[in-house]
């Protein structure tokens, strides 16, 4: 028994088979559409021996024949395209769709059941009902269970012979570019959190445990959401351009304590990209000149600078046993990496700045209420001493010993502000440069104005000197002469009018006690009614010693060399 013909029918919906030849009705299975797009779809999905269109059908004829033309052109499109009526249902599909689908022919399912019913990401959960809707074309992310992104472009089209609505639906798969960008999301996340310190938890851990917790943090970062195992970071000394470790993690022994500067030969790759600021990709290290051995296999690294400010702090270097390992993606996720890495550090350095400072205002200020006070003190117990020589032994021990702790006192709040290193990631610069000169020097102030006084404790105790100051020219006196046999003072710095004598007086009190009276003058612009400095200078003052108040620390600090230069030759 012959098999029927297959015939597809296409014509108007007030037209019936009367129009069909009679010899097609009764020797061929007919099988009716009334539009173009319906008979694209069986033709998707069914096989036909024939298609009939009626006359009066011309332009549905037309149009049948250009979509069977752009299913040939659609076919060899990389993107997918379906064209879907309004329950969704596929009425053709191209062969890309085919092959995402992975499920034979889908024509004639829901379109997104036939892709596994994947996840639409984002706030519209209904794309393809808001497009058939509105009229208007609608864009949208789907996720499928494989983890494959889609971008979906559906548009609403009408046929004029059809009341019913129909989708063209596009698929691009965006996988690559979805996970580069959630990856540079989940980076750039990272490396916020790396500069999140928060004062009321960063103020209460020393140094080390906040270098500690980035370290931690940038590893985490590194390993976790980077995907690198093998890390070396180093931070660039810039005064001796050493490249200092700061964190390594599966590096050689001898590699990790390698030292290394910023120099474009004989320090390898992370020497050349500290010293040119610009980042290295080394795809074959069997072949590579500046490569040298960071972890024993690595096949390939990548090296990029830490910036700030455009100015190169260290670098960050990773390493992979395989060659070719990086990309140049890898390269601007480490480079976005790195530029989060470089601010938390700074943020780190700014803190610990801030706590020193703060300590070192603190100490200043302790320092600045009680040194006056306690330079009264010994005033008062060494004149005491002086006046009272038929104390009894004990009382006289009792008051060494308070001379002693006064002086003590003072003593450990200078040690106490000296020993507030913040730590190696970061050295404040120094206010000024240190007077070697001056280490241990005693100096005795004699001035009747508080800002004097404590100026010169000041200016003088950051070159570690040793002062005492005084209002009087009588508690100077007797200071010097208490203070000959042990403790002499090196330096009087005194104004030229005291509240009890003159500069010239306290001068000739000195003068029988030492061969050279180690004086300096001070005195305010103007005139010298008493002509105190020329007496002085007449009854041996050195030339220069003499200073203009307020004091001016080069000035002050260079005279108190001299004389001290000076009164160490009398003693020789």
């Amino acid at each position: 028994m012959t098999e029927k013909l297959r015939v597809l029918y296409v014509c108007n919906p007030q037209s019936g088979l009367a129009e069909l030849p009679a010899t097609l009705r009764e020797s061929a299975e007919v099988v009716v559409v009334h539009n173009p797009l319906r008979a694209l779809a069986l033709i998707s999905r069914e096989s036909f021996d024939g298609i009939y269109v009626t006359a009066d059908h011309f332009q549905a004829a037309v149009r049948l024949r250009r979509l069977l033309e752009n299913d040939r052109i659609l076919d060899g499109m990389p993107d997918a395209v379906a064209l879907l009526d309004s329950d969704f249902t596929i009425l053709w599909a191209n062969h890309q769709l085919l092959r995402w689908c992975n499920r034979g022919n889908v024509v004639g399912e829901r379109f997104f059941a036939a892709l596994g019913n994947p996840d639409v990401v984002g706030c519209d959960g209904y794309p393809l009902l808001r497009a058939l809707q509105s009229g208007v074309a609608s864009s949208s992310l789907l996720k499928l269970s494989d983890g494959r992104f889609y971008q979906m472009h559906a548009a609403p089209i009408s046929d004029p012979t059809d009341s019913a609505k129909h989708l063209v639906v596009t698929i691009r798969d965006v996988t690559t570019e979805t996970l580069q960008q959630q990856k540079l999301e989940a980076i750039q996340d990272a490396g916020r959190e790396l500069a999140d310190l928060k004062p009321d938890e960063i103020f209460a851990m020393p140094v080390e445990q906040r270098i500690d917790m980035l370290k931690a943090n940038i590893l985490h970062c590194t390993q976790d959401i980077l995907k690198y195992d093998v890390v070396e970071i180093r931070l660039l000394d810039q005064p001796t351009g050493r490249l200092v470790p700061l964190l390594e993690v599966g590096m050689d022994t001898e590699a990790a304590g390698r030292e290394l500067f910023a120099s474009e030969k004989d320090n390898g790759v992370t020497g050349f990209v500290a010293a040119t600021g610009k980042s290295y990709l080394c795809e074959d290290t069997a072949h590579d000149p500046l490569y040298l051995t960071g972890v024993t296999g690595a096949k390939s690294s990548l090296t990029v600078p830490l910036k700030l400010h455009n100015e190169v702090i260290g670098t960050f270097n990773v390493e992979s046993p395989q060659p070719h390992a990086f990309t140049d993606s890898d390269l601007q996720f480490l480079k976005v990496f790195c530029r989060d890495v470089a601010m938390s550090l700074n943020t780190l350095q700014l803190l610990v700045a801030q706590q020193l400072n703060a300590s070192q205002e603190s100490v200043a200020r302790i320092h600045s209420q009680v040194a006056l006070p306690i330079d009264e003190i010994v005033a008062d117990a060494t004149f005491i001493d002086e006046e009272c020589q038929n104390l009894d032994p004990d009382t006289r021990a009792r008051l060494k010993k308070i001379l002693d702790n006064a002086s003590g006192i003072r003593d450990v709040i200078q040690q106490v502000g000296r020993s507030l290193p913040p730590g190696d990631i970061y050295t404040p610069p120094p206010t000024s440069e240190k007077r070697d000169k001056l280490k241990g020097i005693r100096v005795l102030v004699v001035d009747s104005e508080p800002d004097v006084r404590n100026a010169a404790h000041v200016l003088l105790e950051q070159h570690d000197c040793r002062v005492q100051t005084v209002r009087h020219g009588a508690e100077a006196a007797s200071l010097f002469r208490h203070n000959l046999h042990h403790r002499q003072y090196d330096v009087v710095i005194a104004g030229v009018t005291l509240p009890d004598m003159t500069g010239y007086d306290l001068m000739m009190r000195l003068k029988p006690m030492v061969d050279r009276v180690p004086l300096i003058l001070t005195q305010e612009f103007g005139w010298d009614a008493g002509h105190t400095l020329v007496k002085c200078r007449a009854a041996g003052l050195h030339p220069s010693g003499c200073v203009i108040k307020p004091f001016k620390e080069r000035q002050l600090l260079d005279t108190v060399e001299t004389i001290i230069e000076w009164s160490d030759g009398s003693r020789a």
